[in-house]
């Protein structure tokens, strides 16, 4: 299987042949992937996590989703911030869902594609996603499915590597990028070619301020987001 390309035009010429090559490169690196990274971001990524998770407020009653929910991290800190609520947790690679089911064994896991949901309208009170968006064939069908899933009221929260614009924000990203991922992921995981796309799929997504315009033209309200650790990361989070 050729590794999936990271232009986002060139994507939605065959979208779903991307996302076939992504998910069987995430179900290759599975069993090393929480590992990897705890090691590449020496812990910073469990904070980022739990900020993202704080944004999901002042939501309706009803179900949350954890979509691109690989590992089950951010599910785990749904089911405790929300311990009388449904959590689904969603994911195309049953391989990343199967090596975190430790971490929520109660969870309801289900194999999904984040473009094409299999969840009827209007049927999460809250949705997040952790690093999935930059990864689907075509990003503004994932956020059309989020704003259909979601009931009115509803709270869309994305944490994720966008597009760096700020000269230091780029600096960072190419040393981490040419040199971290394909090295330090390579070794962890032996699978150098899968990091070396992740590092290509910064490059190749929309940044913070065109994520937030997406978002808004889908119909989404109250659009806002901010950066993480000097723009490395970025949550952004939509109001149905």
């Amino acid at each position: 299987m050729p590794a999936p390309i990271s232009d986002l035009e060139a994507r939605k010429q065959d979208r779903h042949g991307h996302g076939t090559g992504v998910r069987d490169m995430f179900d290759r690196i599975a069993p090393t992937y929480d590992l990897a990274n705890r090691v590449m971001s020496a812990g910073v990524d469990v904070r980022w996590r739990k900020r993202a998770v704080a944004e999901l407020e002042e939501i309706p009653d009803g179900p949350v989703l954890d979509s691109c929910a690989g590992t089950l991290d951010l599910t785990a800190l749904l089911i405790s911030k929300f311990p009388d609520r449904r959590v689904i947790a969603a994911d195309f690679s049953r391989e990343m869902l199967e090596r975190g089911k430790d971490k929520a064994p109660s969870v309801e896991r289900v194999q999904a594609d984040a473009m094409e949901l299999p969840f009827a309208d209007v049927s999460f009170a809250g949705m997040i996603c952790g690093f999935g968006m930059r990864n689907l064939g075509d990003t503004t069908a994932g956020i059309r499915e989020a704003f259909r899933v979601l009931a009115p009221g509803g709270v869309f929260v994305t944490l994720e590597f966008f597009r760096p614009v700020t000269w230091y924000s780029r600096a960072f990203h190419g040393a981490y990028a040419n040199a971290v991922l394909p090295i330090a992921g390579g070794a962890l995981s032996g699978d150098a070619s899968a990091y070396r796309y992740l590092a290509k799929s910064m490059k190749g997504f929309m940044s913070r301020a065109e994520y937030e315009a997406a978002l808004r033209e889908a119909g989404f309200g109250n659009v806002t987001g901010y950066d993480l650790l000097l723009g490395i990361a970025s949550i952004v989070k939509g109001k149905k």
